[in-house]
């Protein structure tokens, strides 16, 4: 089973309660345990997977909080750095649809700083980009270019989500779609809600989005629908995945589930680079992703609501 490095921001997550979407009348919050890159490492530890997160948090309770988290969903966090800038916040509301609105505070996860030394350790394992933040300057970008690099250079598995966030991006969409580009032509494997493959591909339709995606490099395309399921997209074939029925109450974490149980399931196969062309495979590992997605969305808060391995199989 080979190593999967998860590379960006940890943060608190301070979940609204007891009111809608509208954070501006919000009087009660839960922490909770945070950051999609961090999500996903959890979540892919959780399944029994060897997830790896790099990233920094700062020196102070709300740090020592987060690193307690994932020590206890297995993940290794020997690569974490840790700064004198305070632990980056986020302020999360959810309507009765679990949909959110989402306020950042950013601090340390910025100031994580590139370690050449990580370069080795990406050899023939998997590496996840997969930061809302990580697109937005300072350390953090420069690390995280500098690892794809790395990545690409040691034969990794390169998995890319783009993690559009509209509060962090708006009225810089032609930015955030320049520097998605970059990523997304080298990856293995893109994953994208639909309004990111629109927005990204410029095309009004999932098929035609797909088609432009291809064009510029991904071999393996997964667009998350919801409670409609999956849409995999590869050169030869196409088909939507269904998902299993639930009744949502907060679906912060769900596309982290998903792609951090995908790549599980990748990491143990013998060879990854003829995945794309073996449908079968791919629509049985997204259906089972689809159902770590669907599960997290039932508890409130990211890397508590991940299912273990004995409550994705039951």
């Amino acid at each position: 089973m080979k190593n999967i490095f998860c590379i960006g921001e940890l943060l608190i997550d301070f979940v609204a309660e007891k009111q809608g979407k509208d954070l501006s009348k919000a009087n009660e919050f839960s922490k909770k345990a945070g950051g999609a890159p961090a999500n996903v490492a959890c979540a892919i530890s959780k399944l029994g997977g060897k997830g790896i997160f790099v990233g920094c948090v700062g020196d102070d309770p709300f740090g020592i909080f987060l690193l307690d988290v994932l020590k206890d969903s297995d993940v290794d966090i020997s690569l974490v750095q840790k700064s004198e800038v305070f632990t980056t916040l986020a302020f999360v509301s959810n309507d009765e649809d679990g949909e959110r609105d989402f306020v950042f505070s950013r601090g340390a996860d910025r100031e994580l700083k590139y370690d050449s030394s990580i370069k080795k350790k990406f050899k023939d394992n998997m590496v996840h980009f997969g930061a809302a933040t990580a697109l937005l300057g300072g350390n953090l970008e420069d690390a995280y270019n500098r690892y794809f690099f790395d990545a690409l250079t040691q034969n990794a598995f390169i998995s890319f989500d783009p993690n559009y966030r509209v509060d962090l991006w708006k009225g810089k969409e032609a930015i955030f779609i320049k520097k998605s580009m970059a990523f997304i032509q080298k990856s293995n494997l893109c994953k994208f809600s639909l309004d990111e493959a629109l927005l990204i591909s410029k095309m009004d339709t999932l098929e035609k989005a797909c088609e432009y995606l291809h064009n510029i490099g991904v071999p393996i395309i997964v667009i998350t629908l919801g409670g409609e399921g999956t849409y995999i997209s590869t050169a030869t074939f196409k088909t939507t995945v269904k998902s299993i029925k639930v009744d949502p109450v907060d679906t912060t974490g769900a596309g982290d589930a998903f792609i951090g149980c995908l790549l599980k399931q990748i990491s143990g196969l013998d060879n990854w680079e003829n995945l794309h062309e073996d449908p079968e495979t791919l629509k049985d590992m997204v259906a089972l992703a689809n159902k770590a997605g669907a599960i997290t969305t039932t508890k409130f808060g990211a890397i508590n609501a991940l299912p273990t391995q004995n409550q994705l199989v039951s």
